[in-house]
């Protein structure tokens, strides 16, 4: 008579144990999966797909309120109130997303907005989860959910800057081309005009002493005055490339931009410094004049302003000018407009030399005040 063969029973690591050692084991792992989710920074889910297509959260970790405003109970209660705080496009995403991931098995990945109503605040906020296939139709989605906003703001912020700044390049590439056409223009008809008068000039009165005619003082004394206009469209022509008054430094060159503005404009405008004797390389001063000089015109053509002060200082190692006025300031809108490439063309300056430049309402009283800082830049030896 045969025995009857018995099935070996595999035993697992915790079957074999005494039921207190389970319980300890099992209190163990949850109490190290708490920790690990509590450190997650944002909101672990266990999320299911019913058989009729129903969702329904069937785990939240702590960091459900924090994140989305909503408390953990109500968002197991009721899925409903996660896609009524979503923005109308973001929810339609979603759930778009969701299907797909549902019924092709594939890992869920979507980000969009979130409006918190207590807080009165759109987040962004990224949801990535893997699935799980429970058959008949179901499915189990285990993820998280972080919020992105300072990513998508400083993504954005980004953008922007990249759009400015060929906004910008494209006005500066522009303006070349105008200060081109202008140069062109001058060289035309100012330097080619009056070389074609003193050729004419010239050759008549060779004619007229190949004659043995007298050449009257009349015609050598406008042949001096083309001359004369000629040497004033030169220094007109080059001072307006790069103005002559640099070359007696940046504090005589700004202290006589300052003399003019008040001249043209008849207002009260003063130029003060601490450093009557400064050096700086050409970079440097070029830059700073050209930020005074886009400064002033700004002021002349919008402020309504009656008295001006530029003051040139330096503090340790580096050059500060501040360029004030009492006119009606700037508002916020006129900072930040796509068009501002006067104001924008002043902080680049500014930027590539290290530095920074600020325009915002005085704090001395109406008007506005631009505030330039760079390090002092000492001329090479």
């Amino acid at each position: 008579m045969r025995c009857p063969v018995s099935t070996p029973v595999v035993n697992s690591p915790l079957t074999s144990l005494p039921v207190d050692s389970v319980k300890d084991a099992l209190y163990e792992s949850e109490r190290r999966f708490s920790a690990i989710v509590s450190s997650i920074p944002g909101l672990v889910f266990q999320m299911h797909m019913t058989t009729d297509g129903q969702v329904v959260f069937t785990y939240l970790s702590e960091g459900c309120e924090a994140l989305l405003g909503i408390p953990a109970a109500a968002l197991l209660k009721d899925t409903q109130t996660l896609l009524n705080a979503m923005e109308a496009h973001s929810a339609s995403q979603f759930r778009q997303k969701l299907q797909k991931s549902a019924k092709q098995h594939k890992r869920l990945d979507w980000e969009g907005r979130i409006w918190i109503a207590d807080w009165q605040d759109m987040k962004w906020v990224n949801i990535r989860a893997t699935v799980q296939d429970l058959g008949q139709g179901a499915v189990q989605w285990d993820g998280i959910m972080l919020n992105i906003s300072q990513s998508k703001h400083e993504k954005q912020e980004i953008e922007q800057a990249r759009s400015d700044l060929q906004a910008l390049t494209a006005h500066v590439q522009q303006v070349k081309e105008q200060e081109r056409v202008c140069i062109a223009r001058e060289i035309h008809d100012d330097l080619g005009g009056n070389l074609t008068a003193m050729k004419l000039g010239l050759s008549t009165m060779i004619q007229q002493i190949e004659g043995g005619l007298p050449v009257s003082l009349e015609q050598a004394n406008m042949l001096q005055a083309i001359i004369n206009q000629t040497f004033d469209a030169v220094h007109r022509i080059s001072g307006n490339l790069r103005p002559n008054i640099l070359d007696l430094g940046l504090v005589d060159a700004l202290e006589w931009q300052v003399n003019q503005f008040k001249k043209q404009l008849g207002v009260s405008a003063k130029f003060v410094t601490n450093c009557h004797d400064l050096e700086c390389d050409a970079d440097q001063s070029m830059a700073l004049f050209r930020i005074c000089q886009e400064a002033l015109s700004n002021i002349a053509k919008y402020a309504q302003a009656n008295q001006v002060a530029v003051e040139l200082s330096l503090l340790e190692d580096d050059l500060v000018m501040r360029i004030t006025d009492n006119g009606i300031g700037i508002a916020l809108a006129d900072k930040i407009k796509a068009n501002a490439f006067g104001l924008r063309g002043m902080q680049e300056r500014a930027a590539a030399l290290g530095g920074e430049c600020h325009i915002d309402a005085s704090k001395d009283g109406p008007g506005t005040c631009i505030y330039v800082r760079t390090p002092l830049a000492a001329v090479a030896t």
